[in-house]
């Protein structure tokens, strides 16, 4: 179906027009009528399926902008998604008169509340600090008559349950409830039945949770030669733009350290950085002014980097969920993309899981190694030993660290 099937308003039809959208992902199909009706629905889709438009298309059509309160609530978990998000259905509502804002910690909650005061329909928030402004400010949700909770499962996995329930119960008039999700873990089903309507069901991840344009590779590595096989591969394959994954913000440094040293147009982005740095990087990333972006999984949910082609996975997701989310930065709305994962034979179960659980075909770099061997334990030091407590992934024994002048890399 094309965009231009749908009766939209005209200033709806002029953006879409210009940002080049024909026609519409099975996801939006699915949940378009849905949405416009009024009724509750939760979405599972694969990431990068056009979820964002899904709900936000509509919900522009739906809201009147000549009441100036909030008329749509939008949940998300990170300050990132609500930037995103907001920026999304900010050139959607751009001729409607609708204005869109978001809400987050880490800045400033007086000029949050001096936007809203002139009148805001659309509401983009992270839990926290929409509770702060519910008890420090004049916001009140009695007009809210759409309530979006997008990346469902990662805010319930950030033990945000308690807060949206909060929300839930200051919104005791009737409105639709919307849920956008990735995967269904068992607490969505819990609180879906709880709070939902006569929900309708629309699941397009069962047969396959990945996208069926992204390929999957795998390179078994030791774990001194992790550095020099990505970065082989790395100038092998000249990756339009590419993001790194690493496990933490200490590897994560390391391997910027080094990698800046072989290759132009490097940056790193994690938890540790100050929000408005956060922002400034991914910003920049998305206008295609940064080509290699290391980063830790605060980079994995929801974002929508439509340039990226690769995703190298320098250590191992902890699990299938966190494989699905850091992969689904490439091969965004049917383009082509390509994940590398480097793991070791301690990796082993990790892989096998990874892949099982995830239903993808996976493509071997190098030898295909036997699944079904035991992982590798990790070697165990005497406490007399110069390699105990100290040392670690990027890591080594504290007392050489302030001898030695050469940086290992990471993963040595």
């Amino acid at each position: 179906m094309k965009f231009t099937e749908l009766d939209l308003k005209p200033a709806i039809r002029k953006a879409l027009v210009k940002k080049g959208y024909e026609d519409l992902t099975p996801i939006q199909e699915q949940t378009f009528p849905h949405v416009l009706s009024g009724r509750d629905l939760i979405a599972l889709a694969e990431t990068g399926s056009g979820k964002t438009a899904a709900c936000g298309i509509p919900v522009v059509q739906s809201v009147d902008p000549d009441i100036k309160a909030v008329q749509a609530l939008i949940l998300v978990p990170t300050r990132e998604l609500a930037l995103q998000y907001v920026d999304e259905i900010a050139w959607i509502a751009k001729e409607t008169g609708v204005n869109a804002f978001a809400v987050y910690g880490g800045f400033s909650m007086d000029i949050q509340k001096s936007k809203l005061a002139h009148g805001v329909q659309i509401l983009v928030a992270t839990p926290g600090r929409l509770i702060d402004l519910l008890y420090n400010s004049p916001l009140r949700l009695a007009e809210v008559r759409y309530f979006v909770l997008d990346e469902a499962d990662e805010m319930l996995n950030q033990g945000f349950l308690p807060d949206i329930e909060f929300v839930f119960s200051c919104m005791v008039h009737e409105h639709h409830t919307m849920l956008f999700s990735a995967t269904m873990p068992e607490e969505i089903k819990r609180l879906s039945k709880k709070y939902l309507t006569n929900a309708m069901m629309i699941e397009l991840i069962a047969a396959q949770k990945a996208p069926s344009s992204l390929s999957h590779y795998f390179e078994e590595v030791k774990p001194h030669q992790r550095f020099e096989k990505m970065l082989e591969l790395i100038k092998t394959e000249k990756p339009k733009q590419a993001i790194l994954f690493c496990s933490s913000r200490t590897n994560c440094e390391k391997l910027y350290d080094h990698l800046k040293k072989e290759l132009k147009s490097v940056e790193q982005i994690h938890g540790g950085l100050e929000q408005g740095k956060r922002t400034s990087l991914f910003r920049r990333f998305k206008k295609l002014d940064i080509q290699y972006l290391v980063a830790t999984d605060i980079a994995s949910r929801g974002l929508d980097f439509s340039h990226a082609t690769h995703i190298f996975n320098y250590d191992v997701p902890h699990n299938p969920e966190g494989y699905t989310h850091r992969t689904g930065r490439t091969a965004r709305m049917g383009r082509e993309g390509k994940a590398v994962t480097f793991f070791t034979g301690r990796d082993i179960g990790k892989i096998k899981h990874i892949i099982r659980a995830n239903r993808i075909t996976p493509h071997w770099i190098g030898p295909e190694p036997d699944l079904s061997r035991p992982a590798e334990k990790k070697k165990q030091y005497g406490a007399s030993s110069n390699r105990g407590k100290g040392s670690g992934p990027g890591r080594g024994p504290r007392k050489d660290f302030r001898r030695r002048k050469t940086v290992k890399k990471p993963g040595e």
